[in-house]
């Protein structure tokens, strides 16, 4: 697929949500793929499940008009982002934001020369540390700043950005993470420039920031900050559906050389049957935060009465009112972090509770607290949230005990690329026996999902007793783990 041509002056809305739309109200025979062929008769139990409409918008790729041809809706929708995010190039992707990862990872790596090193956030997205496998990268880690009182992982300084930058030999990228998972922004202006001072794009996975920009009340996106290659995990906190997202190219100095990295990247990556229903809720995400800025407005409103609320009942507190201007520049609006140690709770275990007593869903939780996102233009039942939270009393598993504390573990020295120790021969072996050993796979908490030990790491005590404690807790669980309370870890036998 080539880049979109150019922009249609008269566009505007939702070109290929439309022209999906208009497919689906045809009297058609459908006689392609997929099976279910939209008919009853064909697919009863999944007619009955979603819908007839629904079984009509899931249309086949390369279709006239929605997806094929001289200014097709796809094309006309792609462009239409790229002007909302303020991007020179924009790829909708239906396999995440972690596609997008993989596809910058890929790009870095045919970027430059195939050994010299990429600057990477050592608390980036396990999606990121596949896409290094992929592409064999070397990386050079950058340490982020790291709130101990509540197991947080902030962004990187531009201070460590500018060490690190002075003490590596002839780097080619560098990769951060911005916002946190907890909404704190790291300073893009100042980590862009130092970048491109040193010669180097600077990428971006603003997977929980692709609201920014569109509010005066939001942090503005990394795009307009400086960023050549941002990812964007539009299905988060941008509206569309699970498993749909964006990556962003900038109109920056390293545009030309990286453009048909990407590209490329994108069809090793791609799915050749794209969902429609995925594509279709990325056009009308996009066009709702562009012409939603008072229902965003509504529940930044919203978020913050009940941010007041809690800070008012005196009980617990909120996490980000205690940032500094060194662990976070700005915070989004629309997270609401709760201490709830200051209660004598334990936050896994609170997060737990909420959601299989009270039905109250949060998003993550460490021992010390609970973070809730809003997304845009939802207005919640705060006093719905406030009651779950204040009726809970720290007994039984509740109660938050010093020797549940889980502070982040320090990582381990990388003595193999990852991409050798991914491919190497291994053997799995009891986890204590794993100690002082090299990691052959990537081990990532989930929330949020950053690895605590990478293949071709030393693994450390630490680590390991993080690790099973988190797959002990409520809701706890380890990515790329054999079994689910880490009892065995594989190492490299080289």
């Amino acid at each position: 697929m080539t880049a979109p041509a150019r922009a249609n002056p008269n566009d505007h809305g939702t070109p290929y949500a439309d022209a999906v739309s208009g497919n689906a109200a045809q009297d058609l025979l459908r006689l392609n793929v997929p099976g279910h062929s939209a008919d009853h008769g064909s697919a009863p139990e999944l007619m009955d499940y979603f819908g007839a409409d629904v079984l009509k918008k899931d249309v086949s790729p390369l279709l006239t008009g929605i997806d094929k041809g001289p200014g097709n809706a796809y094309d006309r929708s792609v462009v239409l982002a790229a002007q909302a995010w303020g991007a020179r190039r924009t790829w909708f992707l239906t396999n995440g934001a972690s596609q997008a990862n993989r596809m910058g990872a890929l790009a870095l790596g045919a970027f430059g020369q195939a050994d010299q090193p990429v600057l990477v956030q050592r608390s980036a997205h396990s999606s990121f540390i596949d896409g290094i496998i992929l592409a064999g990268l070397t990386p050079v880690f950058l340490q982020p700043v790291l709130d101990d009182r509540y197991g947080i992982a902030h962004g990187v300084a531009p201070a460590e950005l500018e060490r690190t930058l002075a003490e590596t030999d002839n780097p080619k990228g560098v990769y951060v993470v911005t916002p946190s998972y907890f909404g704190a922004v790291s300073d893009v202006p100042a980590l862009a420039g130092i970048a491109h001072a040193a010669g180097v794009p600077l990428m971006v996975d603003e997977a929980w920031g692709a609201h920014f920009g569109f509010h005066p009340q939001l942090p503005q996106n990394a795009l307009s900050h400086g960023a050549d290659l941002v990812v964007s995990s539009t299905h988060k906190l941008g509206g569309s559906l699970t498993q749909s997202a964006m990556l962003h190219l900038a109109d920056g100095p390293f545009a030309d050389a990286l453009e048909p990295l990407v590209q490329r990247a994108f069809m090793l990556t791609m799915s050749t049957s794209e969902s429609a229903l995925l594509i279709a809720s990325l056009d009308i995400a996009r066009n709702s935060l562009q012409n939603g800025q008072a229902r965003i407005g509504a529940s930044i409103a919203a978020a913050e009465r009940i941010r007041q609320r809690i800070r008012d009942g005196g009980r617990f507190t909120i996490v980000s009112d205690s940032w500094s201007p060194q662990e976070a520049v700005a915070v989004d609006p629309l997270r609401i972090s709760v201490d709830v140690r200051s209660a004598g709770l334990n936050g896994n275990a609170v997060r737990e509770e909420m959601m299989l007593v009270d039905g109250v869903y949060t998003e993550i939780s460490t021992d010390a607290c609970i973070v809730a996102f809003l997304g845009p233009g939802f207005e919640p039942d705060g006093d719905r949230f406030v009651a779950a939270l204040n009726r809970l009393e720290p007994s039984g598993r509740l109660a938050y005990a010093e020797t549940h504390t889980l502070p982040l573990p320090r990582t381990g020295e990388l003595r193999i690329r990852p991409r050798d120790a991914w491919f190497a021969p291994a053997v799995a072996v009891d986890a204590r026996e794993a100690i002082g050993r090299v990691s052959a796979d990537s081990l990532a908490a989930y929330p949020p999902g950053i690895p605590n030990v990478l293949p071709g790491e030393v693994i450390s005590a630490e680590v390991v007793e993080f690790l099973q404690k988190v797959a002990a807790s409520p809701g706890g669980y380890v990515r790329g783990a054999r079994d689910s309370a880490v009892d065995t870890i594989r190492v490299v036998t080289l």
